[in-house]
């Protein structure tokens, strides 16, 4: 008759479980894949910001473009926005800011794509860069130029204050007239 303990050694191959060894091992679907998943979102993003944005541009306002989902603030420029109005040479208020954005539209849209350098994120976390048609043409300088976007001397040292001058001798643009003032606004009631 074979006792308990050689039945036991028969069946399990000893009197107690084998041993195993610990081993700690990466959990398997959900942590490893989020981990994967992080690493190259993040390569992307650092991506973008080390070299240039090509795509379709989507005018946001007058001095702010969207390509390929992200938010270009246009580097050394600053343009009114949508909602804002100027005066014109004849003291009537226009929509400078409408103006601007429709002008930037059209000019991007003659020469697709557009391509971004940059030079940084602003606080809002955009980026800042210098942007340039298909054809080559650089759009920071075009909107100083053409009178739909000012100088922002704060930011770049001056770079289009000779673009700027030239718009306002010829009155292009935003010098067609003076901008307006929180001073020469109308009265509701007049």
């Amino acid at each position: 008759m074979i006792g308990i303990r050689m039945a036991s050694k028969a069946f399990t191959g000893g009197l107690y479980p084998p041993r195993t060894r610990w081993r700690w091992a990466w959990p398997r679907f959900p942590t490893r894949t989020i981990i994967i998943a992080f690493a190259l979102l993040s390569a992307a993003g650092e991506g973008a910001a080390g070299g240039p944005i090509i795509g379709d541009a989507i005018v946001i306002d007058g001095d702010t473009i969207e390509i390929v989902g992200e938010r270009i603030q246009l580097y050394g420029v600053d343009a009114p926005e949508d909602w804002q109005v100027c005066l014109d040479e004849a003291g009537s208020d226009y929509r400078c800011g409408k103006e601007s954005s429709l002008a930037l539209d059209a000019f991007l849209s003659a020469s697709q794509p557009t391509r971004c350098e940059f030079a940084g994120r602003d606080r809002y976390g955009r980026y800042i860069g210098t942007c340039f048609r298909a054809d080559g043409k650089d759009v920071n300088r075009w909107l100083v130029e053409s009178g739909n976007a000012i100088n922002r001397e704060n930011h770049n040292r001056g770079l289009y204050a000779s673009a700027q001058e030239m718009a306002r001798s010829v009155g292009a643009g935003m010098w067609r007239g003076q901008p307006r003032t929180e001073g020469s606004r109308r009265v509701a009631e007049e």
